[in-house]
């Protein structure tokens, strides 16, 4: 019995030992310093940090947008410079003349305007300075545009014509140039060989009435019946209604005379026809 148990004893030991010798594991003698990322845990936490890195590198490639320090705002276009209207009216010589003009008379240069005008203006045909003079008129450029009739009035090809001074004293009116219309309406009156053109001197009168020159308005009757342009209906209206309307009835008077003499009735009877003449047509 007592063999039996120290038998017994042996192997329990020698399992023991055995046991110990399965267990045990070398020690790492390595120099080579372990990485902090090392292990299951170490890997996620390696993925995390380069994944907030490229998060931020994104958000720095966007553009930023960056709201302006002041305010932008749209000017009012009718003070806008009309545009050159290149095409039927003007030619590439005349939008080249109508520059060198305008630069010149910009800069109160008086001697680079009279070499524009030598060199570009003289140079053009005549449907060309003429569409220099309206299209200088059409840009209120008056003073300039006066500047060019004057020369346009001294070529061999001129010959006056009322709808053009009309047109002139339209827009010197429109802009306040009412010495100038003085002026101009007397270079109309000297000028030889005007055409009897009733519509443009009706438009005439009815520019010179618009701008308070009942003065002139009346020399621009008589100077009708000088041409031989007999007045019309629309002539005698113009006149009284607009000389009724600046107190001028001394002269209205005058005018409604001569409007019996060339229709043989008053004035209102003429307005009624004229009213059912209009009613009729529409």
């Amino acid at each position: 019995m007592l063999a039996f148990s120290a038998c017994r004893d042996e192997r329990r030991e020698g399992r023991e030992e055995r046991a110990m010798t399965m267990n045990w594991r070398p020690i790492a003698t390595s120099t080579t310093p372990s990485s902090p990322f090392s292990g299951s845990g170490g890997l996620q936490e390696l993925e995390f940090l380069l994944q907030q890195r490229h998060n931020g590198r994104r958000k720095q490639q966007q553009p930023l947008l960056l709201q302006p320090p002041f305010t932008i705002t749209m000017r009012d276009r009718s003070k806008n410079r009309k545009p050159l209207q290149r095409g039927r009216s003007l030619s590439t010589e005349a939008i080249h003349a109508i520059q060198a003009l305008k630069r010149a008379h910009h800069h109160h240069h008086a001697p680079l305007l009279h070499r524009a005008f030598a060199s570009n203006f003289k140079r053009l045909l005549k449907s060309d300075m003429m569409a220099v003079l309206r299209e200088l008129l059409r840009q209120n450029q008056c003073l300039l545009a006066l500047q060019v009739f004057e020369h346009v009035r001294k070529e061999y090809w001129y010959k006056p014509q009322v709808s053009l001074y009309a047109e002139i004293i339209s827009v010197l009116g429109s802009n306040g140039l009412y010495e100038s219309i003085v002026v101009v309406f007397e270079e109309l009156k000297m000028e030889n060989g005007l055409d009897p053109d009733r519509e443009a001197l009706n438009a005439l009168l009815e520019s010179l009435m618009s701008f308070n020159n009942p003065r002139l308005a009346m020399e621009c009757f008589y100077l009708m019946k000088l041409l031989g342009c007999e007045p019309d209906k629309s002539s005698f209206r113009i006149l009284i209604n607009g000389l009724e309307s600046k107190g001028e009835t001394g002269l209205s008077a005058v005018v409604r005379h001569e409007a019996e003499k060339y229709y043989g009735q008053t004035l209102e009877l003429l307005q009624e026809e004229e009213e059912k003449e209009e009613f009729a047509v529409c």
